[in-house]
Formats: C-alpha cells, sequence, structure tokens
C-alpha cells in the first residue's frame, strides 16, 4: 500500500510561551526609572486545514512530528516578545482525526466548508513582565512570570474518500473497466482478480457546471468484512458515499447469489451501508447466456427490493452502458433534491448524509481533471 496512505500517527506540539522580562528603566537624571521588563510573546497554534489538492495522507507520514514555534522572551524597555508561528498542517478532505490512544474522534472534515480549518492545539501565554507587577507597595519587583508550556498530542488520523457513488463487486467484475468508461480515471486493468490495490477516483462529467465522482476500491471477497482480502481495509472509503453501484459478473458460476453476498458482507461492516440507495448493474452480457442470468438476477432481487434498479451492461461492448449511465444520473439528482428539500425542513435530518452536496464540489477549478486522484501517485 505504498501508493495510497489513508491513516497515519502524527505527534503534534503547540508552541511554549515567552518568559517575561526582569528590567528597570536606567537614564541619566532619572534616579528612579522603575520596572520596565516586557511580555513574552505568546505560542504558537496547531491548525488543521483543508487542502483540496491532496489525495492522501503520504505527506504526514513522512513526517511524524509537527510543532509550532515557541513565544520569544520579553525584553527591556517594555519591549514584548514575538508571538511563535502557528503550525498548520493541511489534510484533504474526508480526514478524520482521533486520539491515537483512545481512538475518539476530534474533529471530522466532511469537505462541507471551501476553507475549512480546525485550531486543535493552543500555543501558551506569553508571561508578564515586571512591570504588571509595580504597585505602591512594591515599586521595584524583580519577578516575572514564565511563559506556559505548550501542549503535546499523539493523533491517528484517517482518511476516507469524498465521493458520490462507490463501485462494490467481486474481484475481477468490471468495475475499474466501468470507471474508465465511464470517467477521466485510468485504473490498471487486467484479466485477473485484485488488479485493484488501492482506491480509485473518476469524475463523470455530466454538463459544464455539474459533476458526479466516483470511487472504485479493491474487490470484495466472502469474508471481507471480517479481514479476508483487501476489500476489509478499504471498505471505510465508501461510507461516506451518498449512494452504491453494485457490479455482477453475469459470467461468473455464483452470479446468482453474489449480491446477496456483498450485502451480507456490508451489513458485516456497518449497517450505514446498507441504508444507502443503489443500483446494481449486471455485467459482461456480451457473453453467451449471461444476458438471461442478468435477466435471472433481477427478478430475484425485485422479489424482496423492488425499487432498485437493475441494468444489463457489457462494458467491453458499451451494451447498456447509456441506460447505466442514465440511471446514475437520475439517481444523484433524485438524491440532491431530496437532500435540498430535507434541508429546508428544519425538523428533519437528512438521511442521506451531510457529506453528499459538498462532494459535489470536490474539483477546484484550477485542478487537472485529467488527474487520477489516489492512483495517479507514485
Amino acid at each position: 500500500m505504498i501508493n495510497f496512505a489513508d491513516e497515519a500517527l502524527i505527534e503534534v506540539r503547540s508552541g511554549n510561551g515567552g518568559n517575561g522580562c526582569v528590567a528597570f528603566r536606567r537614564e541619566k537624571y532619572i534616579p528612579h526609572g522603575g520596572p520596565n521588563g516586557g511580555d513574552g510573546g505568546k505560542g504558537g497554534d496547531v491548525i488543521f486545514c483543508v487542502k483540496r489538492n491532496l489525495r492522501t495522507l503520504g505527506k504526514l507520514r513522512q513526517k511524524h512530528c509537527f510543532k509550532a514555534k515557541n513565544g520569544g522572551d520579553g525584553q527591556g524597555w517594555n519591549r514584548f516578545g514575538a508571538d511563535g508561528e502557528d503550525c498548520v498542517i493541511p489534510v484533504p478532505p474526508g480526514t478524520t482525526i482521533r486520539d491515537a490512544e483512545t481512538g475518539e474522534v476530534i474533529y471530522d472534515f466532511t469537505g462541507k466548508a471551501e476553507n475549512e480549518t480546525f485550531t486543535f492545539l493552543k500555543g501558551g501565554n506569553g508571561g508578564w513582565g515586571n512591570v504588571h507587577f509595580k504597585s505602591s507597595t512594591n515599586q521595584a519587583p524583580k519577578h516575572a512570570n514564565p511563559g506556559q508550556r505548550g501542549e503535546t498530542r499523539f493523533l491517528k488520523l484517517e482518511l476516507s474518500i469524498m465521493a458520490d457513488l462507490g463501485l462494490v463487486g467481486f474481484p475481477n467484475a468490471g468495475k475499474s473497466s466501468l470507471l474508465t468508461a465511464f470517467t477521466n480515471a485510468r485504473p490498471k486493468i487486467a484479466p485477473y482478480p485484485f488488479t485493484t490495490i488501492i482506491p480509485n477516483l473518476g469524475v463523470l462529467r455530466i454538463d459544464d457546471e455539474n459533476d458526479i465522482i466516483i470511487a472504485d476500491i479493491p474487490g470484495i471477497i466472502e469474508g471481507a468484512s471480517e479481514g479476508l482480502g483487501l476489500g476489509d481495509t478499504f471498505l471505510k472509503h465508501i461510507t461516506r458515499t451518498a449512494a452504491l453501484i453494485f457490479m455482477i459478473d453475469c459470467s461468473d458460476d455464483n452470479y446468482l447469489s453474489a449480491y446477496e453476498t456483498l450485502c451480507g458482507e456490508l451489513a458485516n461492516y456497518s449497517d450505514i451501508l446498507m441504508e444507502k440507495p443503489r443500483i446494481v448493474l449486471c455485467n459482461k452480457i456480451d457473453v453467451e447466456g449471461a444476458y438471461d442470468r442478468a435477466v435471472e438476477i433481477a427478478h430475484k432481487i425485485h422479489e424482496t427490493e423492488k425499487d432498485i434498479p437493475v441494468v444489463p451492461v457489457s462494458v467491453l461492448t458499451g451494451n447498456g452502458m447509456k441506460d447505466a449511465r442514465q440511471q446514475i444520473i437520475s439517481l444523484v439528482n433524485l438524491l440532491e433534491k431530496r437532500q435540498n428539500n430535507e434541508e429546508n425542513n428544519t425538523d428533519k435530518e437528512s438521511s442521506f448524509g451531510s457529506d453528499f452536496m459538498a462532494t459535489r464540489a470536490l474539483l477546484d477549478d484550477d485542478d487537472d481533471e485529467n488527474v487520477q486522484y489516489p492512483g495517479s501517485e507514485n
């Protein structure tokens, strides 16, 4: 997993405050000048901010300790110490900050704000100089306050890639081929299982103003929710998606039980995944007898889930792809409309997740549309 870093353990330290100064004014003809020691400067803060051109946590893995600068010490002639420089840590959208020891969620960057920031640790306050301790009974104070110490914390950062739709399926079901056909992504494609070993993102262009971001994770196998294969490692990346696209290989002998098995693995990992709207694509109908199998799959699914669209497709030949694209766009538009209605109703919470609309604007105008986000890193 060298090319894709979705977790990082780091140490962060805010800056110490500068010490106050003990000094006295000494000038010719002014025998009782009095105290004039300045205050210490404030220590720097530790601040996290979203940087949208970041795709992974790889840079944080390379540098484990992040320190803000200490405040400067006060000086004579009422000169205050300089404030310490803040330590600003950029993270990609979808990053969750947890306490490394307890696992408690400290902050979650949902990507809703354009320039979202989070001040995690405050720097220590600077100490008072002796000028603050002058009084009628103590006109020559000879003490000052030391600066306050900064804080040190150990954090675990986790990244869940932000996408509108997540592709789910067994290895070699055609997920990467679908991503290539619909988007600008260029994942590795080969006629053997587990060619996808890192998550990939692609952008499906609807028109000049609207995009749909699709995430492809490594293929899921039976037992993935218990740690088998690669799927368990990356299932968290589809927990933020608004909907799912199930890919079923109609040329496989287990075609009829594939959908049920996939649903079981998602349910074992998180109930949230099973609450998401979905589309089922029955792939490889160009193979002899596969179209009839796709019809059989549709009948079985509609026995219990009548509202789920089931579309027979062949990514290789393009059969059914126009219908599949339209189903995807219709689902996204429906979810967008429902969320807008629920946001206008303050008495209800959106059942489709607060992250969905934020992902629609994930790309900056100056981003390269041809970048395949995580998979493009070497």
